[in-house]
């Protein structure tokens, strides 16, 4: 069987994605009942971190442990990626020693080439363009809470940033509605949008977004990188924050989604941070659970 990676949500199937929330909700039951779940002994995990994480280091981290493997963590101070050695050969002599990767870096490009020189499986923990493990997290939260999301409609508030990205993918993998809301200069890729067709709308008004929507979803103004800009986006940005004014305009039984880290008072207010619509904890931790299903899937494909 051919190599799988996980690049994007569209490298697997909308049944693929279906059955691998349903593996996570799976794994997490197990988990809390402490049933051990060793699939994978002696099995290594390569992550290879050139931005820094705390959620996706230590979900990842335990969640090939609880598998039954390891985990090697790189950064760029610490191998030759950092010093100027090209990404093919990097990516030939970690495969040949790991069973599986997952990478954090800045240009998805990098992802890709590391992925076509890779022999094992290829995870993206994080790219400019696109953080798909954290939308995995985010539909298994929806569908504990509130079932399947099919159908549904999200609103999407701030800036059109990889995370966002990967919404426009989720629309129309897991088959539901995506209006975003973002200041002019601040939309995300034109060719994602007419992709998706009329799955994703982009709107103005934050207003116009949440109303009718059945989940609401935000991330920092200023990701990594973009720290010479915080102010500036700090600026423009200031009227797509998340409260209890904007939530009251969706539907009744709306939940409140994000990636973390957050700025409170800034994209979502200190408020609805702690508010009982609020999933952002139980989001946190279905990191550990989606890519441990991920992990599996993948793994699974290569041995086969």
């Amino acid at each position: 069987m051919a190599l799988r990676h996980f690049l994007t949500l569209n490298d697997l199937s909308p049944e693929e994605l279906d059955q691998l929330i349903q593996r996570a909700i799976e794994l997490k039951a197990e988990q809390k009942a402490r049933k051990p779940s060793v699939q994978f002994p002696n099995y290594v995990l390569g992550m290879i971190f050139e931005k820094a994480s705390t959620r996706t280091r230590i979900s990842f981290e335990a969640g090939i442990a609880q598998l039954g493997g390891h985990a090697i963590f790189l950064s760029p101070r610490d191998t030759q990626l950092g010093r100027g050695e090209p990404i093919e050969d990097s990516a030939r002599v970690i495969s040949s020693v790991c069973d599986i990767v997952m990478i954090r870096t800045f240009e998805h490009s990098i992802i890709e080439r590391f992925a076509q020189y890779s022999s094992v499986p290829v995870i993206n923990a994080l790219t400019d363009d696109y953080h798909p493990c954290q939308l995995l997290a985010d539909i298994q939260t929806f569908v504990e809470h509130r079932g399947s999301i099919k159908g549904k409609q999200v609103a999407w508030i701030g800036d059109g940033n990889n995370m966002c990205q990967s919404y426009i993918n989720a629309a129309v993998q897991f088959d539901f509605n995506l209006k975003v809301a973002c200041p002019e200069g601040f939309e995300p890729r034109a060719d994602l949008l007419a992709a998706a067709g009329d799955r994703v709308e982009v709107v103005r008004e934050p207003a116009d977004a949440a109303k009718g929507s059945d989940l609401l979803v935000t991330d920092v103004w200023a990701s990594m990188g973009q720290e010479e800009e915080k102010q500036e986006r700090r600026r423009k940005l200031a009227g797509y924050q998340i409260n209890r004014e904007l939530l009251d305009k969706a539907n009744p039984d709306a939940l409140v989604m994000h990636c973390l880290p957050a700025k409170r008072g800034e994209e979502i207010s200190a408020e609805l941070m702690e508010d009982p619509k609020s999933v952002i904890w139980d989001e946190a931790e279905n990191r550990l659970h989606a890519q441990k299903a991920l992990m599996e899937f993948l793994l699974n494909h290569a041995a086969s």
